[in-house]
């Protein structure tokens, strides 16, 4: 008889700890798990070949940019939403109830409160990079797995969302996301371009702004 393999689960302790704790070096994940690096990199490099995971540069103080991996959407299969059909239903029943001006007028207000949440912490940070920093953090404490890039080929940035927690609401009420990138442009404030390049719902991989000053 065939001795069973340890990869499903392996497999699976990964994504679930990528899940969790956000992009991680492959030493991190060897260390958490409790086994050896090379062990961690064939899985990740077999999740990569499956489209689960990718990867970035972190640059260190000291020798060469660490490699950290993260999960891409394809990896919210083993991930499902429970409050995905509750959350399409309460669209589903406003919209039919109220009407979709009152859907919309929900959708107004709650941007606004987004925006100026978001505004009172990134009034603090000086910079542009500073900014989105911390516009990444929050976004990944609430589920984005949120990044940002430096642009090549201008003075501006690349922020970068590889997880939509809200995709199955997005997808049942369009207006969620039209309005978010409206809400990046009152928290970043007037001096500043924000422009949708990868949209989820289109059938990106993420969803990514290209963030200039004006």
């Amino acid at each position: 008889m065939t001795k069973p393999t340890q990869k499903p689960r392996s497999r699976r302790d990964i994504l679930d700890r990528l899940k969790r704790d956000g992009p991680s070096d492959a030493s991190a994940l060897a260390q958490a798990m409790g086994v050896t690096p090379m062990a961690v990199r064939q899985h990740l490099y077999d999740l990569q070949a499956e489209g689960m995971v990718t990867t970035q540069e972190d640059p260190r103080t000291v020798g060469r940019p660490a490699k950290l991996w993260q999960l891409t959407p394809a990896a919210d299969q083993y991930f499902p939403d429970a409050h995905a059909d509750l959350a399409v239903g309460l669209i589903d029943a406003l919209k039919n109830s109220l009407g979709q001006d009152a859907l919309d007028l929900l959708i107004a207000e709650r941007s606004r409160r987004q925006s100026a949440d978001y505004a009172a912490t990134l009034s603090k940070p000086e910079t542009l990079r500073d900014k989105l920093d911390a516009l990444a953090k929050i976004r990944t404490r609430e589920g984005y797995m949120a990044m940002v890039e430096p642009l090549a080929d201008t003075d501006g940035y690349l922020f970068i969302e590889n997880h939509c927690p809200i995709c199955s609401a997005a997808k049942a009420c369009t207006g969620l996301c039209a309005m978010e990138l409206t809400v990046f442009k009152i928290a970043l404030g007037p001096d500043i371009r924000v422009e949708r390049t990868d949209h989820i719902l289109a059938g990106a991989r993420r969803c990514a702004y290209r963030v200039t000053p004006y």
